[in-house]
């Protein structure tokens, strides 16, 4: 661990970069990476998650820690999840949970860097199914800083939680602000607006 806080450390410094206030005491919680508009929120994340000695697991699927990448993933924070129809991810992760006293699960919400109509809304459904905190962790490319927000704990009102999570994002700047969209779920999206989001979706796949 003194080994990676060195290297966090060192790394903000290089770019300029500040690690903002104090990590969580929470020993298990579901942390939020945004804005991801850039490759580069990878290492600025993991930079700012070790120089404050925060032991972050991301997931993939499991056929990525197959032979030697297998190891260097989990060196990583990698976890393996199996994706299919007959293994549910959200509990999976749950169930991960469970099993230890310390988990800190991080989830690129956007799911993509490009521009996106909604989050993809497990981070949430993770945190109520494991009974653990979402915390607002930020990449501030206007100011130079990362950082972590206060905890949220889901109460079943997806809306109101919601409301708390956008109350924190306002005013925070990815790499590429035009590519951050709106901060809401799948869930806060109208029938009707799906609909539009499907019909646009598959003209982009006809013209490619």
């Amino acid at each position: 661990m003194r080994i990676r806080r060195a290297i966090g450390r060192a790394w903000l410094s290089a770019f300029g970069w500040t690690a903002d206030g104090v990590p969580p005491s929470e020993p298990r919680y579901v942390l939020i990476a945004a804005p991801h508009t850039t490759n580069w929120d990878l290492p600025f994340t993991l930079a700012v998650c070790w120089s404050h000695n925060v032991d972050m697991r991301w997931m993939g699927k499991h056929t990525l820690f197959r032979g030697p990448m297998g190891v260097f993933f989990r060196a990583l924070g990698g976890v393996a999840v199996v994706r299919n129809k007959g293994r549910n991810t959200v509990q999976q992760m749950a169930d991960r949970f469970a099993e230890t006293d310390r988990l800190v699960m991080i989830l690129a919400t956007e799911g993509t860097r490009s521009k996106v109509p909604y989050w993809k809304s497990g981070f949430y459904h993770i945190a109520a199914a494991a009974d653990v905190p979402i915390i607002t962790g930020y990449l501030d490319y206007a100011e130079k800083r990362g950082g972590f927000g206060p905890p949220i704990h889901t109460t079943g009102d997806l809306v109101a939680d919601m409301d708390q999570i956008r109350a924190y994002y306002t005013g925070i700047s990815g790499k590429y602000p035009e590519n951050f969209g709106l901060i809401r779920v799948k869930e806060e999206v109208s029938e009707e607006e799906m609909a539009e989001i499907k019909a646009a979706r598959e003209a982009r796949r006809a013209r490619r």
